[in-house]
C-alpha cells in the first residue's frame, strides 16, 4: 500500500506545504489533485480530483470546476488534503467521498457496503421490467447492503412493501439510513441475519430479488486491488466455488414465492451457466434465463417459480 502523500510524492499536498494549500485557487487545487492522482488514477485524474474538491465545498462538480478563481479556506484545504491521501493509498473514491449514485439515488456508502455498480442497475431494469403492468407487489432483497436494490423498487416500481436482509448490523444502518433519504423508511423493513433464515414460513414475495456473494475464495487475487482490498469480504466471497450462496437462495426461494413470482439474482459470468442448470434441476421454476450485461458476459440469471399444486 502507498504511503500517506508526502511532499516528495506530491509537491504542494504534503504536511509541510498546508499553508501553501490554503492559498490555493480551486483551479490551482485541481491541478495539485491530478498531479497526486495521475500515477494511481491515469487519465481519470482530474475528474477525481474534481469530483473530490467538489463534495469538500459542497457542489456538484460542475458547479465546482466554475469556482475556479475562489480559494480554499483552511478548513477546505485540510479536508481536500486528506480525501486525495486516501485516494492515493488506493480507497475507492466512492469510500472517500461517502456517496454512490445508483440509478435515481445518490447512496450513502462506507466499508460495511459493496459500491453499488451498473450491472446491479441491469438487475434492477428486468426486475422493474417484469413488474411493469402489475400492482401492490411485495419483495424480498438478500444481503440488501446500501439497499439499492430494494430502495430503488420502492422508488420507481409498483411495489408497497419490501423486506431487505443483511447479515451485518453496520450495513443494514447504511441501508436505513438511504431509506430515510428516499422516503421509502415506512415501506421497507430491515431484518439482520442469514438469507431466509429470518423468514416465517408462511412468508410470501412477489420477487426475491439478490446481488449475492458470487466470488470463489479462491479467486481473490484476480479481484481489483480496490475491489479486494477495500470491499466487504462477506458481500464478496461466496466459498470454494461461488455457487454456495447462490445455491441457498435458489433452492429455498420456491418457498417464499408467491405463485408465478420472479427470482432475480445478478451472477458471475463464471458460475451463470452452473445457476441456470441449478435452477432447472429444482422443479419449481419456469422460463429460467440468463442475460448479458453492456460488456456481453452473462449477468442475470431469473426465473418465476411455477403454479403451486
Amino acid at each position: 500500500m502507498p504511503e500517506p502523500l508526502a511532499r516528495r510524492e506530491s509537491p504542494g499536498v504534503g504536511r509541510a506545504d498546508h499553508i501553501e494549500m490554503t492559498n490555493l485557487t480551486v483551479q490551482a487545487a485541481l491541478e495539485v489533485g491530478r498531479r497526486t492522482l495521475a500515477a494511481r488514477s491515469g487519465d481519470e485524474a482530474g475528474h477525481e480530483a474534481l469530483f473530490l474538491l467538489a463534495g469538500v465545498l459542497g457542489l456538484p462538480p460542475g458547479l465546482a470546476a466554475l469556482e475556479r478563481g475562489r480559494r480554499l479556506d483552511d478548513r477546505e484545504a485540510a479536508e481536500y488534503e486528506a480525501r486525495l491521501a486516501r485516494r492515493a493509498r488506493g480507497e475507492p473514491l466512492q469510500y472517500v467521498e461517502g456517496r454512490a449514485a445508483f440509478r435515481e439515488l445518490f447512496l450513502k456508502v462506507d466499508r460495511s457496503v459493496l459500491i453499488p455498480r451498473p450491472e446491479t442497475e441491469l438487475l434492477v431494469d428486468e426486475v422493474l421490467a417484469w413488474s411493469h403492468g402489475k400492482e401492490c407487489l411485495t419483495a424480498l432483497d438478500l444481503g440488501t447492503g446500501s439497499g439499492a436494490i430494494a430502495i430503488s423498487l420502492l422508488a420507481e416500481g409498483p411495489f408497497e412493501h419490501a423486506v431487505g436482509v443483511d447479515i451485518s448490523p453496520e450495513a443494514l444502518k447504511v441501508a436505513r439510513y438511504n431509506a430515510d433519504e428516499a422516503g421509502v423508511q415506512e415501506r421497507l423493513e430491515l431484518r439482520q441475519g442469514s438469507l431466509f433464515s429470518v423468514l416465517s414460513p408462511a412468508e410470501r414475495f412477489d420477487v426475491v430479488v439478490s446481488n449475492p456473494p458470487y466470488i470463489a475464495s479462491g479467486a481473490a487475487d484476480a479481484l481489483p486491488a480496490e475491489v479486494r482490498d477495500w470491499e466487504p469480504p462477506l458481500a464478496l466471497y461466496a466459498g470454494e466455488t461461488g455457487l454456495e450462496v447462490i445455491h441457498a437462495i435458489v433452492v429455498a426461494a420456491p418457498s417464499h414465492l408467491e405463485s408465478g413470482g420472479l427470482l432475480a439474482l445478478e451472477v458471475s459470468p463464471d458460475v451463470a451457466a452452473a445457476t441456470l442448470e441449478l435452477m432447472g434441476a429444482q422443479g419449481s421454476y419456469e422460463g429460467t434465463r440468463l442475460l448479458r450485461d453492456l460488456a456481453g458476459r452473462e449477468r442475470i440469471a431469473l426465473a418465476e417459480r411455477e403454479p403451486r399444486p
